[in-house]
């Protein structure tokens, strides 16, 4: 980077972040690796490792998960290495052999998988495999740390000698024991162990009678430790096979450390890899831990944080489970200061740290919690004066350590810097501090810096209205409770709500009226105004807010309703295929039908089986050729279409065998008498009565007459 001086990293509590991720790493080295992250010095490597955690965050969902990369220091084994003939440990040689398959199969699953993790793949794609080394150790070494019988030829005859020997002193030793027991020459417990020896124990009163070597003896004198005399002589000559043994061991591993030196420079690369890939899985389960991803990369010079959370924050009001605020902000050449306003206690500096602790973990190679949206960009330079830098060895005044520090600004500020001060100005009198900051805050402007700044200078609300790349903005205050709602509103500037805190807690109403008299007029109207925007602004935002519900909730409904009439169309579609097919059917029916009809008349079935093949020919031919998995699909279809055709069939079905079933309605009587026009219930033929006799009427119909029941006739209309 160009310029990051230390106490921006202080100053936005930058190592607390580390600190926390160290607690994900698996390894020692790892931890540490990751407590000494810091900015990198070019965004070409910095996309490289944003890219590589980005991949590692997303093998946590995936079923291709990156295998363990746990390993042991090696440390100490390279720096014996170094030396001329030295010789490593049996416990390093297992390390090596576990780090060296660790990194073999790490860099065989990501060549295998490179096309979900292509950046990962890319950072190990020049490490050397090598399986010889796992080999050449496993061939000395077993698993459990002992050096093998065929390590080589002599230790395996030495071992044979040593296994052998062992079986005499165990049969000398029996033989001894049960010569001197019949003789009754022993005490009853017989026998005991002493320096790793089987000794007899021999009857104090008898010790003279036992050949041997005499081993000790009890706490009482009563018994005497010895070892026989045969199993003595066995003894030496296995302290030799022994001896034997251990320096054929040193020999051995003494060639295998030589095999491992012209190799030392690739197994630093091992460990250093391993190490790297600790940082990022720690850095990938912290991206998990807090929700924080990787923001696309702007070709321009822009910051754009949506739904930006203040990763220590969220940490720890996640464990106490409380909510945390996002904030927005947008930084580019158009905007590119934003001077924030506001009430204190309502979240101005812990915005101002959101920026740089984000922008700062960003250029480190950390995944930041935001919207996938968002759009960063690279700093050369991040500058802070946050909080109170009073200087008690310097002896310096706060107002004096921060211009102090407004100097080291002056010379580092550029187009690719981002600054961030909080409470600006401040420490002097107020009008003056006012003016030296404006004038510091212009020239900041001059040169297409970027940067935030917190106050509650009027003056720099005003420049910040005057100037075209300059931005208002302020933290929302609910002015009837007088609570935060630490939501950042840009474009216009914020009130301090001075009076109204002052009177909420507890300052006499009178004594606030004297403060208000006491100050030029203009700058509580201008305050005044301020809050009055503030609070119209909240009411924009709720009716916005009301507005969006409700479109949202007619985009849906419309939704529902596209959705609906594409599946009647479907439906409609489907409906008519069945019954085009059903058409069909019937049409081959009849056909079919004629030609059974023809051979029932003639019995011929030379003509009757040439008919058929034609008629399925021609069926065939309107066929079009289809795959089973069309076929089968078009099967499915066409099942589920006559089921729900079959399913209404039977209700409509059912329904009209209610309405025959039904009793019916009693027809209202109607008094009938001679001359009336009438007509039957299920005709339209009209006639008149000419008589009417037993309920049975005479009716004329002009061309003819009939006789009716009077209760199947209705007056005509």
């Amino acid at each position: 980077m160009g310029y990051l001086p230390k106490k921006t990293l202080e100053d936005l509590e930058f190592y607390r972040v580390t600190e926390q991720i160290a607690d994900f790493a698996i390894t020692p080295m790892g931890k540490d690796s990751c407590i000494a992250l810091a900015p990198m010095p070019d965004p070409e490597s910095l996309r490289s490792e944003l890219f590589a955690v980005s991949e590692y965050l997303a093998s946590f969902d995936n079923d291709n998960r990156i295998p363990n990369h746990g390993f042991e220091d090696l440390s100490t084994a390279f720096q014996l290495l170094k030396i001329e003939n030295s010789v490593l440990e049996v416990n390093a040689f297992r390390n090596i052999a576990v780090a060296s398959q660790t990194v073999n199969t790490l860099l065989l699953f990501l060549k295998k998988f490179k096309t979900y993790y292509p950046t990962l793949y890319q950072l190990g794609s020049e490490i050397e495999l090598n399986k010889e080394i796992k080999k050449e150790i496993d061939n000395v070494i077993d698993r459990f740390g002992e050096i093998r019988d065929n390590a080589s030829d002599n230790l395996y005859t030495l071992r044979k000698q040593i296994q052998a020997l062992k079986g005499k002193i165990a049969q000398s030793f029996n033989k001894a024991l049960t010569h001197y027991q019949n003789l009754d020459y022993l005490d009853d417990i017989r026998e005991s162990v002493v320096e790793n020896k089987r000794v007899l124990a021999v009857k104090a009163m008898h010790r003279r009678k036992v050949k041997g070597g005499i081993m000790g003896s009890s706490k009482t004198g009563s018994i005497v430790f010895i070892e026989p005399e045969a199993t003595l002589n066995f003894s030496r000559e296995l302290q030799n096979l022994v001896f034997e043994e251990s320096e054929e061991i040193k020999k051995i591993l003494s060639q295998l450390t030589d095999y491992l030196r012209p190799l030392l420079d690739l197994i630093k690369h091992y460990q250093s890899y391993l190490i790297h890939i600790d940082t990022l899985f720690a850095r990938a389960r912290y991206a998990q831990a807090i929700n924080a991803l990787l923001p696309i990369f702007s070709d321009r010079q822009e910051l754009e944080l949506k739904n930006a959370y203040h990763p220590l924050l969220y940490r720890t009001h996640q464990l106490e489970n409380k909510k945390t605020f996002p904030q927005d902000i947008h930084l580019d050449p158009e905007s590119r200061i934003v001077v924030i306003s506001g009430p204190n206690a309502g979240g101005k500096s812990i915005t101002l740290k959101t920026v740089g602790l984000l922008q700062l973990m960003l250029q480190s190679g950390i995944l930041i919690p935001v919207d996938e949206k968002s759009r960063v960009c690279w700093f050369d330079s991040i500058l802070t004066d946050i909080g109170d830098n009073q200087s008690i060895e310097n002896h310096l005044s706060t107002y004096s350590y921060r211009l102090k520090n407004m100097k080291g600004f002056l010379k580092k500020c550029d187009d690719k810097t981002l600054f961030l001060i909080d409470e600006f100005g401040t420490g002097s009198d107020p009008e003056l501090g006012g003016a030296l900051a404006e004038v510091i805050l212009e020239d900041f402007y001059e040169r297409k810096s970027f940067g935030l700044i917190t106050t509650h200078y009027a003056n720099l609300k005003l420049l910040a209205d005057e100037q075209p790349a300059m931005v208002n903005a302020n933290m929302q205050f609910n002015d009837k409770t007088l609570e935060p709602i630490f939501k950042l509103i840009l474009g216009e500037a914020g009130s301090s709500f001075t009076f109204e805190v002052a009177q909420k807690n507890g300052i006499p109403f009178s004594l606030i009226n004297r403060a208000k008299k006491k100050i030029e007029r203009g700058k509580v109207r201008f305050d005044a105004t301020i809050a009055k925007m503030q609070k119209q602004r909240q009411q924009m935002a709720q009716t916005g807010k009301s507005l969006r519900e409700k479109e949202s909730k007619f985009e849906n409904e419309s939704e529902r309703l596209e959705k609906l009439n594409e599946k009647l169309k479907s439906k409609l579609v489907n409906y008519q295929e069945l019954f085009d097919h059903n058409q069909r059917m019937i049409v081959l029916g009849n056909k079919l039908n004629d030609l059974a009809d023809r051979f029932f008349q003639n019995n011929k079935k030379r003509p009757l089986i040439a008919e058929l093949l034609r008629l399925v020919e021609s069926e065939n031919a309107k066929r079009k050729r289809k795959t089973a998995a069309q076929v089968k699909k078009e099967r499915e279809v066409k099942k589920e279409v006559v089921q729900e055709v079959s399913a209404k069939l039977v209700s409509i079905r059912k329904e009209k065998k209610k309405k025959k079933t039904a009793p019916s309605q009693p027809k209202p009587v109607v008094d009938l008498k001679v001359g009336d026009k009438v007509r039957m219930l299920d005709g339209k033929s009209v006639g008149s009565i000419d008589a009417i006799e037993k309920q049975k009427a005479i009716v004329n119909y002009g061309l003819f007459t009939t006789q009716v029941s009077l209760d199947q006739l209705e007056i005509a209309p």
